[in-house]
């Protein structure tokens, strides 16, 4: 009979023999389906974290589970040395579904950003007319895409950079947030793209001014820019809309996807664009032999179908409403922890009214856990909240009943 371990010999394992670029909070997670999640002695919790954002669609839909299932018994991987008869199909689906005329399929989030940044380089000596080797595109302070060398090129976190160096050329970083220095640098006639996340995440949930992102999409097409918007963590209806960018009334020139692209169940990414960005890259230029595979078409078109059938942005816009009004109510006003609730649809966060080098957002994150509900500090005094979008009604009052009393009755 084998020995059923217990959590912590889990992490004690995990402890020993992988490597220490992780810092998990204390709990063994073993099962999921919907909106929660077990641990490994079969408690029971309210996951709050979604595995950031990438299982919009609740832990292991069956509907999704069975499309992985059913392809995994016909047919896995070719690799793009050859066709295959769902890549087809679900390049259709995807960008009829998203409004694009081109897909290029990837497999992570971070290899979306790096994609998209290949594109608008690409894009810019080819259409623009940009010297070569000198195109640059514009992030914004507090961006997060990834922990890759070009990704953390960008970042200006101490903890993402430090001891990696040196770092990609041809970037350049403004406040985010502030339209005058976008134009300031939009200036420079060798600006391809100005690549931004809608609502920073990792950040802390940051929801920019209202008319700050339709702004600089109207500045980027004044000046012959390409506005790519990275949506692997406000995409597939996070934020109460199919992708966040509706929100604002626009469609972003290109568009990163991953995360709840597959709903958790496989890693996905993809990024659209027009034929006039997209066509630029030619056979041998970019490309990974996992891209595109049947598993994941398979997957991805079938997550998104229910994400479709199932109303989640509208459920997310929905709830997100009441879930800020009570954080605002029963915490802002009657807590002296809690300065700020933020967010949009089920993307939400709390600031504990501390330091960033505080461990109280940690610690309530722990009497969280207690309480039977699963979430993460982000920058030391920040706690993000984030379930699937199938959550209920009554479930986000329960969730809401959790986090008031553990904040409330925190010391």
């Amino acid at each position: 009979m084998v020995k059923t371990m217990t959590s912590a010999e889990y992490m004690a394992m995990e402890d020993k023999y992988g490597a220490h670029n992780y810092h998990p909070l204390g709990v063994v997670l073993a099962r999921g389906e919907g909106v929660h999640v077990w641990d490994a002695e079969g408690k029971k919790y309210y996951d709050f974290l979604s595995a950031y954002s990438a299982v919009n669609q609740g832990h292991c839909h069956p509907r999704i589970v069975g499309a992985l299932n059913e392809q995994s018994k016909v047919l896995t991987l070719t690799s793009r040395a050859f066709y295959n008869n769902v890549l087809g199909p679900y390049e259709k689906f995807i960008t009829e579904y998203f409004g694009y005329d081109k897909v290029l399929p990837m497999n992570t989030g971070v290899e979306g950003g790096e994609t998209a940044v290949k594109l608008c380089r690409k894009w810019g000596y080819e259409v623009k007319g940009i010297p070569t080797n000198q195109a640059k595109i514009i992030f914004v302070t507090g961006n997060f895409w990834g922990r890759t060398l070009a990704a953390i090129s960008s970042s200006c976190d101490p903890s993402s950079t430090k001891g990696f160096g040196p770092y990609m050329p041809g970037y350049e970083l403004i406040p985010y947030n502030n339209l005058p220095a976008l134009e300031e640098a939009l200036k420079d006639p060798n600006v391809a793209g100005f690549m931004v996340e809608p609502i920073q995440g990792e950040a802390g949930v940051v929801v920019p001014d209202e008319g700050y992102l339709k702004g600089a999409y109207d500045l980027c097409r004044k000046n012959n820019v390409l506005f790519i918007a990275d949506e692997v963590q406000t995409g597939i209806a996070r934020t109460g809309k199919l992708i966040c960018c509706e929100h604002h009334g626009f469609k972003p020139d290109i568009l990163i996807l991953g995360k709840a692209l597959s709903g958790g169940v496989f890693p996905v990414s993809a990024v659209l664009a027009r034929d006039e960005i997209m066509l630029t890259i030619k056979p041998g230029e970019h490309g990974s032999t996992f891209g595109g595979n049947p598993l994941a078409c398979a997957v991805a078109m079938e997550a998104l179908k229910v994400v479709e059938d199932e109303k989640l942005a509208e459920n997310a816009e929905r709830l997100g409403h009441i879930f800020r009004e009570r954080m605002q109510t029963r915490l802002v006003e009657k807590s002296d922890l809690v300065t700020l609730v933020r967010g949009m649809g089920l993307l939400n966060a709390i600031v504990i009214n501390d330091t960033e080098d505080s461990d109280t957002a940690w610690n309530i994150c722990l009497k969280l856990r207690d309480n039977g509900l699963l979430a993460k500090p982000t920058h030391g005094n920040i706690i993000r909240f984030a379930p699937p979008l199938v959550m209920t009604e009554d479930q986000l009052h329960e969730c809401c009943d959790i986090i008031e009393k553990t904040i409330l009755n925190f010391e």
